[in-house]
């Protein structure tokens, strides 16, 4: 027989990455069906904002100053669930950041930290939660990765790798959970008008773009979808129980060039953004 629709009703969720963007809108829209919330940023003044305003709204809603690239700091948020709850039902791993620039001259310190974010944080989120979400009715695992770890662009290598190991790492997951009956759902955003692009760091940009201003306002011209759409589209693939979600029409064009053409994909792509940059430009 079918499962029954997922609920966040009563649901204890934590979030990654809550301060804004995609994070903060899925805590207000799994806030406003009654879950339980444990908001997590490294950005306190941000945070601080979101549970205000959810919990004015009623929510119940803790929150966690932490770095998801710090072991130390997930084993602190698990005994923070399991001290309040008892367990987790959800774990959200959203947190991100950007880097912008080549392969060849990026600096590895700057490498290396977005990989701990984006790659190793979902990593140690993961272990650190499966022990709090086994046994759990409804259990779930949300990572986002992005469509970016299908096609890839110039000046976005790590940030690329780092999502595509995301997905590599929750496919394997996914089927080492199985018989814990933890759902795990895989994200791949398109553009979203997130302020990923404002506070990515950057090296040589001039493969993108002529400015900082100017790669942002490009930014901000392809990301047509606002972050409270995208957390609809994730609570309503969360109900449904998938185990894969592209978000936005750009998304699943992408996909579906990455399907036709997996070698092809990227140079397509790239050379669409090519053609873009040098239209805004006349």
């Amino acid at each position: 027989m079918p499962q029954a629709p997922w609920s966040a009703r009563d649901k204890c969720i934590v979030i990654t990455g809550a301060a804004g963007g995609i994070g903060a809108a899925l805590a207000q829209a799994l806030a406003a069906q009654g879950a339980r919330l444990l908001l997590c940023d490294v950005d306190a003044a941000g945070l601080a904002a979101v549970v205000q305003t959810l919990s004015q709204q009623g929510a119940d809603c803790l929150s966690a100053v932490a770095d998801v690239a710090d072991p130390a700091a997930w084993v602190s948020l698990a005994g923070q669930a399991q001290a309040a709850w008892g367990g987790a039902d959800v774990l959200v791993n959203n947190a991100g950041v950007g880097l912008v620039a080549p392969a060849e001259s990026a600096e590895i310190a700057d490498a290396q930290w977005l990989m701990d974010i984006n790659f190793w944080g979902v990593v140690h989120g993961c272990r650190a939660f499966i022990p709090l979400l086994r046994g759990r009715p409804g259990a779930m695992i949300v990572n986002i990765s992005s469509i970016f770890a299908m096609v890839s662009m110039p000046t976005q290598s790590f940030y690329n790798a780092a999502k595509a190991g995301v997905r590599a790492f929750s496919d394997a997951l996914r089927e080492e959970l199985r018989p814990d009956a933890i759902t795990l759902l895989c994200v791949h955003p398109g553009g979203v008008r997130t302020g990923i692009a404002e506070h990515s760091r950057l090296g040589d940009i001039r493969m993108l773009a002529d400015s900082r201003q100017a790669m942002v306002d490009g930014f901000a011209e392809v990301a047509r979808r606002t972050p409270a759409a995208a957390a609809q589209a994730i609570v309503g693939a969360m109900q449904r129980r998938r185990t894969r979600l592209l978000i936005g029409a750009d998304a699943r064009l992408l996909d579906w060039l990455f399907r036709l053409a997996p070698a092809r994909a990227s140079a397509w792509f790239s050379g669409l953004a090519r053609w873009q940059r040098a239209h805004r430009q006349r």
